[in-house]
């Protein structure tokens, strides 16, 4: 028997304008008003910078002004490229890489949504007829279902910082909620265009990160499919594949021929995704099991009680079919080789599908714990914020402005109009919100998670409105680029480093170091970092074998071991 047993009145879908302004309220904040921040951020947007000014060798292999960078895959890159070409003149060049991963995490949100929807109104899905009368519409049913996990996956906390960054696993992200859309359509229609749509998905997400994951789940489907309906192991095999190998292999192809900086991307890009597979390390399994509570949060509680309540009808493909992509994800994670965020964001897309299915049979006292909890522990979070800020404007209380100044010294606050406008009608929106769900006690399925949800925003907007000049200081190298920027001649030259990928992207875009490239042999300058916190006399330094003579000395401010010098070639 079903475990769902609803009248229509519980499935009162949100409009559609109030889900794309929830979007925009999420993504909106935190990609506008900051620099690139360190690490990911940064380097991310020093490949897009690069080939956005760069020839053709350029976008056939990433890289930062001349720091190779093919591991990962150009997809992303080359859409944040255009990006900047297309709006860098007008909002700056940061800003315009920014507006593709905007655009990533709204084209993945629509790909959840739509694939909950498509779920949620399968026959297998809908709740148990009532005796007389009133069970809701399938329609009605799925596209509730549908705002359910949209919810859901807005809230995972895991999302927050990587769908606002410039790097490859924004696009990620959507990709594999795009790759669940379609493979959604086949197993309803087995049909050769559905096979060849769901092959163009996997296909970008290898360009996007590599062939593990898309092969993970290729393998995944294929397998699901050989227990359930032998024609689409025929599409997968015969149409899906050779789709995805048609749409990843033309850059592969092309940067082989052309061969950019006379070598190929080819051997660094296959290396790299050799090591994403390993035996499980302590490391790891301590890494995911220590991490993935709050990465996955909240929709990891919801997801578990949906296969719980569908145990019955464990053959239904509202339940198998994320649950397949999840454990696929899982194996990729537990047989990783390295502590990486970046192998637990594929889960959250299966993961929020997953919960909404538990939304329809969580007991009212189970519903009232999550909500009391989200309320308790985000209002906390949203007041701590709101008493930063007023530390760091006024001074008390005393010991928590000391800490603010003391993680970045030199930070000099500035009030703001309209960040406190808008931070304190996200404020009373919160309020309004809780006393919404508290004294009305909707029916409606998305009840259980609209305050986990909402918090997360509430929290993300205060951080991006009120904490953003401090967190902009930290994270940002623009203040030491400049500075090093001051000390270099005019003139033809190239500079040698050994700096990180993200420390080169700022050095080169906001102070203008023409950094060595492929082809520099011998550069007459060197810009080294190393982590010492105090000074020494050390005016020269042997390195490259030859011996440097040194003119600068600097670091960031709100960072005490990062020291860079900056040195000119004696012989």
């Amino acid at each position: 028997m079903k475990p769902v047993r609803l009248p229509a009145a519980a499935t009162n879908a949100l409009p559609r304008w109030a889900l794309f302004g929830l979007c925009l309220l999420y993504i909106v904040p935190g990609l506008i008003g900051r620099d690139p921040w360190k690490n990911d951020d940064a380097a991310g947007f020093g490949i897009m910078w690069t080939m956005a000014n760069g020839a053709l060798e350029d976008w056939l292999w990433p890289h930062i002004v001349g720091f190779p960078s093919a591991e990962k895959g150009p997809l992303a890159y080359w859409v944040g490229a255009i990006c900047i070409k297309l709006f860098g003149w007008l909002v700056g060049a940061p800003l315009a890489a920014r507006i593709a991963s905007g655009a990533f995490f709204l084209a993945g949100s629509m790909a959840v949504w739509y694939t909950t929807y498509l779920l949620g109104r399968r026959p297998e899905a809908q709740p148990l007829r009532l005796a007389f009368g009133g069970q809701p519409e399938p329609s009605d049913y799925g596209r509730t279902l549908a705002d359910g996990a949209l919810l859901i996956f807005l809230g995972c906390l895991g999302l927050l910082l990587h769908t606002h960054s410039t790097s490859t696993e924004a696009l990620q992200v959507s990709m594999v909620a795009v790759s669940m859309y379609a493979a959604t359509r086949l197993f309803e229609s087995c049909s050769i265009r559905t096979a060849a749509f769901l092959g163009l998905a996997l296909g970008l997400l290898v360009l996007t990160r590599g062939w593990v994951v898309p092969l993970a789940v290729w393998l995944g489907l294929l397998t699901l499919a050989s227990f359930r309906d032998h024609p689409i192991v025929w599409r997968l095999t015969l149409v899906t594949l050779p789709v995805t190998l048609l749409v990843a292999s033309p850059w592969l192809v092309v940067s082989s021929i052309v061969r950019p900086f006379n070598s190929s991307p080819f051997d660094a890009w296959m290396l790299w995704n050799y090591h994403q597979i390993s035996l499980p390390s302590f490391q790891s399994l301590r890494y995911f099991f220590k991490n993935v509570i709050w990465f996955a949060w909240p929709a990891w509680p919801f997801a578990g009680w949906a296969v719980y309540a569908w145990r019955r009808q464990y053959q239904a493909p509202h339940i198998t079919l994320p649950l397949t992509f999840f454990l696929a994800f899982l194996l990729l994670a537990l047989f990783h080789t390295r502590t990486d965020e970046g192998v637990l964001l594929p889960m959250l897309p299966p993961l929020a599908i997953l919960a909404a299915f538990g939304l329809p049979t969580m007991k009212r006292g189970a519903i009232n714990a999550v909500d009391w909890f989200s309320v308790m522990t985000l209002t906390t979070c949203a007041a701590f914020i709101w008493l930063g800020w007023v530390a760091k404007q006024t001074g008390w209380p005393a010991w928590l402005a000391k800490n603010a100044f003391k993680l970045a010294p030199g930070f000099k606050p500035e009030f703001s109009a309209i960040t406190f406008l808008m931070a304190a009608s996200a404020t009373i929106g919160w309020f309004f919100l809780v006393h919404w769900r508290v004294s009305r006690r909707p029916s409606v399925l998305w009840r259980a998670v609209v305050l986990s949800s909402g918090g997360i925003i509430l929290c993300w907007l205060l951080l991006m409105t009120l904490w953003l000049p401090w967190i902009n200081y930290g994270k940002s190298y623009a203040g030491v680029a400049r500075q090093l920027a001051e000390n270099l001649p005019q003139g033809q030259y190239c500079v040698d480093t050994n700096v990180g990928p993200a420390q080169r992207s700022s050095f080169a875009y906001f102070g203008g170091v023409p950094f060595s490239g492929f082809r520099d042999a011998r550069c007459e300058f060197l810009l080294f970092q190393d982590n010492h916190r105090g000074k020494d006399n050390v005016k020269t330094l042997r390195y490259g074998g030859a011996q440097w003579r040194l003119l600068w000395e600097g670091r960031r401010p709100a960072d005490r071991n990062e020291r860079y010098r900056l040195f000119q070639r004696m012989n």
